[in-house]
């Protein structure tokens, strides 16, 4: 089967095109053709009526959606969360847990792995474990009836259960410079986050591998002119990567702006952090069992009012950045997709070019999702 997309706005890292042409064979993208260039005939055809089109987004961390958590023993759960992924244009993604016991972050992984091996959504990467390996003076969101010191053994056998990509951790926890290189030697991304490691505890752990900070600015040690922490070295060091909720709410637009102008956008990943109200009205929900208000779009904990996670959709995250940075959005299109794939180390994603999957999202100019193709076929 073959699908030819016409009168496109083709958006790819580095590349805006005008009335440009995608021709898609099976599962991926066979060839793009320019304004003007003779199309070929294909079994079907879908008309961008000159709207975007740009790489289906990959999501790194979020915790549920449609009043379901990604941790919960619910098997309607991932099927929900999965479909509600695609309507912001998210293809491919890492669902992302809590700190919780082992038994029960076990029992989600099983079910997180029974709908990777069937998706009826977004499909899923790996698995973010957000904790349990938290610093408690940082907890955030995080549960601190659960909190513990890392342990590799414990990683190996959720492991097992369902593939892990990247792990959220404090680097200054007892033990945490050998867990980093246990998670590497498995193939899992170490991510310094929910943090108060000075600088030189990161650096112990950046010579071990370490290149990466969770939810940057937030839950994390703040820049100080005589310690620079983890926001300080954020900036610092080009080769670490960092996530951002650009809700406008986790960063102020100001912050948004001078992390998007001062770090290199091609180490900066946007996440959604969105939990079980995404996709909701605002009201009362809860994450990991703690009790949640959301309303005036934040989500925070009832108890102290603490941010606990977002209702932030990708496509939104995408829009809130170009109006705020006013960067070309062939070059912030990047962030949404590219950067996580070139992470995550997967080379058929993130780009509108021939050989890549065809994993696509047709935005509006409000940035509104139109429709969705996952692996060559439409979704909404």
């Amino acid at each position: 089967m073959t699908l030819l997309i016409q009168n496109a706005t083709l958006v790819t890292p580095g590349i805006k095109m005008n009335n440009a042409a995608i021709l898609v064979e099976g599962e991926k993208i066979r060839r793009v053709f320019g304004a003007g260039e003779a199309l070929p005939k294909a079994d079907e055809v879908f008309d961008a009526a000159g709207q975007m089109v740009v790489p289906g987004f990959i999501d790194m961390h979020f915790h549920g959606a449609m009043g379901y958590e990604t941790t919960t023993d619910d098997p309607k759960a991932m099927p929900a969360i999965g479909k509600a992924k695609l309507q912001e244009g998210v293809t491919d993604c890492c669902p992302t847990t809590l700190t919780l016991s082992e038994e029960r972050l076990a029992k989600s992984l099983a079910y997180i792995e029974d709908y990777r091996k069937a998706p009826c959504g977004a499909e899923i990467i790996g698995t973010h474990l957000e904790g349990p390996y938290v610093n408690p003076e940082c907890l955030g969101a995080q549960n601190p009836a659960y909190q513990r010191n890392p342990d590799s053994e414990e990683i190996k056998r959720l492991n097992a259960i369902s593939p892990v990509s990247l792990i959220t951790y404090a680097i200054e926890l007892p033990g945490a410079l050998p867990f980093t290189e246990d998670l590497l030697q498995m193939g899992i991304l170490p991510s310094c986050g929910h943090t108060n490691a000075t600088k030189a505890q990161f650096d112990a752990g950046y010579l071990r591998g370490l290149r990466r900070l969770t939810h940057y600015c937030n839950q994390m040690t703040k820049l100080h002119h005589r310690e620079i922490g983890m926001v300080g070295t954020g900036l610092r060091l080009p080769e670490v990567y960092v996530e951002m909720i650009c809700d406008k709410i986790h960063l102020c637009p100001d912050m948004i702006d001078m992390i998007f102008h001062t770090k290199n956008i091609d180490h900066i990943i946007l996440i959604t952090d969105a939990m079980e109200a995404s996709h909701l009205q605002a009201g009362k929900y809860q994450i990991g069992g703690l009790d949640v208000i959301v309303k005036d779009g934040a989500a925070r904990l009832a108890s102290n009012g603490a941010l606990a996670g977002s209702i932030l959709r990708m496509n939104d995250a995408l829009k809130n950045v170009c109006e705020v940075t006013k960067l070309p959005v062939e070059d912030l299109i990047r962030t949404t997709s590219l950067n996580q794939a070139q992470e995550l180390g997967i080379k058929d994603l993130g780009r509108i070019e021939a050989g890549f999957r065809a994993n696509m999202v047709v935005l509006d100019n409000d940035f509104q999702v139109k429709q969705v193709f996952l692996r060559g076929k439409k979704q909404l």
